[in-house]
């Protein structure tokens, strides 16, 4: 499989090094992107978009608009909200087609559930108080709280936000409610799929370090991409292995995890939450530290920090790096690192200019050491201490 590298970075003294400094991390957001986008390039990172999905006017939304006259006509006993965001479009949707007094006086005689506090303010904004929120922030508590309530032959309205809630609502109608989902929203996928298909093709090529997910159905849109392009499996064992799936709470989660994809995510659904949590768990999960030649180098997904400096030795030469620090201090052969490098089989007089640009970038030939007639080692120090901080 041949992808497009990545364009380099340049170097830069510590200070100016980031967290994320020498990690690539795609965006599948469409809206708030590039705000996202922007916290993790602060931060230091080299950011891919791949937006998954796009947003369907509600204006258009013929089902919202029978749901929300259904309430009308038949005024729910309970709401529930699970997003304000969703909450308020539902209310300004009613507005655009003239229901929304009608709507909101239903709303107003109901028992109000709302999961957090960005929920509680779209409602009080409004005109609707008197609801009931978890601290936990959680559709689980909500549920668990309407569960020790007498359901049997009660409506109740569930606005939801992006994915479905199967298994609430399900819950719900066991325990004799009847249920109307109001799913705000439409999500269709993006008009422009070369941006995803490409963070797809570098996701299976693992030449990205981190995938970030904000709502559920761009992690959907994303998989079905990938099975769509061929690369599925290639996707699902580097998410299940070297690339971090990150995503910005346990619903948007949700379908990585049933494909098998391990998920991390902050305590918090929120954006800001998660860039700081890719922030620390990148590097931490992603660099590997060590001692050679004296110098203290820690190995990111596309550069390098020696000595607190971030040196970019391109594609070829974090090839030949990431395949010598596998093997600290062990000799390998012209054929085992020419194995490793892009497209793989390199000739022996490749492998040695490309050894050769390395130390060049790393500053200090010593860190790469040539054993004559067998190979090259790198200059491991196994007793140095790797704790350090910059």
């Amino acid at each position: 499989m041949s992808t497009e590298p990545l364009p380099p970075r340049a170097t830069g003294a510590p200070d100016q090094v980031g967290p994320l400094s020498g990690f690539a991390v795609a965006v599948t957001a469409a809206r708030r992107r590039v705000e996202f986008g922007t916290a993790l390039e602060r931060k230091g990172a080299e950011v891919v978009y791949g937006p998954a999905i796009e947003i369907q006017s509600l204006e258009d939304d013929d089902t919202l608009r029978a749901v929300t006259q259904a309430c009308i006509d038949a005024p729910p006993d309970i709401v529930v909200a699970t997003t304000g965001i969703g909450f308020r479009g539902w209310i300004d949707a009613a507005d655009s087609w003239g229901l929304g007094g009608p709507l909101l006086e239903a709303l107003g005689r109901a028992q109000l559930y709302a999961r957090g506090p960005k929920v509680v303010g779209a409602m009080h904004a409004a005109g609707l108080f008197g609801e009931w929120s978890p601290a936990s922030e959680s559709s689980s508590e909500v549920l668990e709280r309407l569960l020790t309530t007498d359901l049997q032959d009660r409506r109740l309205v569930i606005q939801l936000h992006g994915e479905p809630l199967p298994d609430v609502v399900d819950a719900l109608r066991a325990a004799g409610a009847e249920v109307v989902e109001a799913q705000v929203y439409r999500w269709l996928p993006h008009p422009d799929a070369a941006p995803l298909a490409r963070v797809c093709q570098l996701t299976a090529a693992r030449e990205l370090d981190c995938v970030t997910f904000t709502s559920a159905p761009a992690a959907a849109s994303f998989l079905q991409a990938s099975e769509r392009d061929g690369f599925l499996p290639e996707v699902l064992a580097a998410l299940q292995g070297e690339v971090l799936a990150a995503a910005v709470g346990p619903v948007t989660a949700a379908p990585l995890q049933r494909a098998g994809v391990p998920v991390l995510h902050p305590a918090r659904s929120r954006l800001g939450a998660l860039v700081r949590e890719i922030a620390e768990q990148v590097p931490a999960r992603r660099a590997h530290r060590l001692v050679a030649a004296g110098h203290r180098l820690e190995v990111r997904g596309r550069a390098v920090l020696v000595d607190g400096v971030l040196v970019t030795p391109g594609r070829t030469g974090m090839a030949l790096l990431r395949r010598l620090t596998a093997h600290p201090g062990q000799v390998l052969t012209r054929a085992e690192l020419g194995a490793g490098l892009p497209g793989g089989d390199a000739d022996p007089h490749a492998v040695e200019v490309s050894v050769g640009r390395l130390r060049s970038a790393l500053g200090d030939p010593r860190i790469v050491q040539t054993v004559v007639k067998r190979g090259y080692r790198l200059a491991f120090e196994p007793e140095a201490d790797v704790t350090w901080r910059y």
